[in-house]
């Protein structure tokens, strides 16, 4: 058996089509092919508007700057997650507060959230950033009734979930990102990720002003239209007779773009999208049929309505044995997340161990299985025998 990994990008002969048919093109990069995405995007996952930048920690970051993120401002976010979901905040200068997670969903648990606002000053907090950890929607309703009663803004970090839905109080789906409760949602291209991209990011939102705010910041805070101008100069021509060459930066901004050839490879990867979800759900399903009376497995995903499985984790006691065990057999497992609470930069700022103690009994024992869209039924079996065989020996 050839080296199964964790995951991986299924790259096909049409999208290396389109990217050739770009890099043939007179744009590289901030030509058409970005607001194609963009555009593709935002229809797919339901929101109004979308911005593609770099990379999903970018998108973190300029979601942070349009919010306007201060110094000393504190936030809300979980530790089982990646630690960009928390650093955006501290690129501003923001404090991050970690909540612990609900042990059965690994996501931010929202009684964990509450009790920390309930427990602090009027106005200690400005905003939360729940994870729809693995590809499993949080339930934003939720959190946006929670967020209002407090005057809190919400990023929701749907990297792992696009596609990703849950069921609203009046059941219908709302999809992750799709900006009818978070007021910006992340969404990250890696290789790994649903839609390969090399690097890439995606905000979504349904308000206008952050929008444009974001276009801005994406671009250095340069401003190249006319209407939004708010230098008045004097030529020839009269005063506010603005030639072509001309742009203002209007405040402090980043490189964050995304280039043409990326966008374009974004969107075809987006054509198969549906098709690759409904591929991964099956896949879960076969892992949770495998899992479901294994005395030795303590927890797993399982099968969730509207899960979009970036990730398959299973919990057991013995992590390290069952880890060496599958990557002596060619299986490259993966552990998501160290909790980023006990990262070294973290525990500098004050945290430490037993502060969340749900995220770190869940670190102790949690172990993502290979899942990704092309992941073969021989392949599969071969991971749970693998999994069952060394899990059946232990005393």
């Amino acid at each position: 058996m050839n080296v199964i990994p964790y995951g991986k990008q299924h790259i096909t002969e049409e999208d290396i089509a389109v990217v050739i048919e770009t890099l043939k093109s007179p744009y590289l990069t901030q030509g058409p092919k970005i607001k194609e995405f963009e555009d593709n995007f935002a229809r797919f996952i339901g929101a109004r508007y979308a911005v593609a930048v770099s990379n999903g920690t970018a998108a973190l970051h300029l979601c942070t700057l349009a919010l306007g993120v201060k110094e000393g401002q504190k936030v809300i976010a979980t530790p089982i997650t990646f630690v960009a979901s928390s650093n955006c905040v501290r690129y501003c200068g923001g404090e991050i507060v970690f909540g612990d997670i609900d042990p059965e969903t690994y996501l931010l648990d929202i009684n964990a959230v509450r009790a920390l606002l309930e427990n602090a000053p009027e106005g200690t907090y400005t905003g939360i950033i729940p994870v729809d950890f693995a590809g499993r929607a949080v339930n934003m309703e939720e959190f946006r009734k929670l967020a209002d009663e407090y005057n809190l803004w919400i990023i929701e970090d749907a990297c792992h979930a696009p596609g990703g839905f849950f069921k609203d109080s009046k059941g219908v789906n709302q999809y992750c990102g799709n900006g009818n409760f978070a007021d910006l949602a992340v969404f990250s291209f890696h290789p790994v990720k649903h839609i390969a991209c090399g690097e890439g990011g995606m905000i979504t939102t349904n308000d206008e002003e952050l929008y444009k705010k974001l276009l801005q910041l994406r671009t250095h805070g340069i401003v190249r239209d006319t209407n939004l101008y708010t230098n008045s100069i004097e030529l020839a021509g009269g005063a506010d007779a603005y030639p072509g060459w001309y742009m203002e930066m209007q405040s402090l901004g980043y490189n964050y773009r995304i280039t043409d050839f990326q966008a374009a490879l974004g969107s075809s990867q987006l054509q198969r999208i549906d098709h690759n979800l409904a591929s991964r759900r099956a896949i879960a399903a076969r892992y949770d049929a495998a899992f479901r009376d294994c005395p030795f497995i303590k927890g797993h995903s399982g099968v969730v309505e509207g899960h979009a499985y970036h990730l398959y984790v299973i919990e057991v006691d013995n992590r390290l044995g069952l880890y060496n065990h599958l990557h002596a057999h060619n299986i490259m497992a993966q552990i998501h997340y160290v909790p980023s609470h006990i990262m070294p930069y973290y525990r500098d700022l004050g945290w430490k161990e037993g502060d969340r103690p749900m995220a770190e009994a869940y670190y102790k024992r949690c172990l993502s299985i290979p899942m990704y869209h092309t992941l073969t039924t021989d392949e599969q079996n071969f991971v749970i025998d693998s999994i069952l065989n060394f899990l059946n020996t232990q005393p």
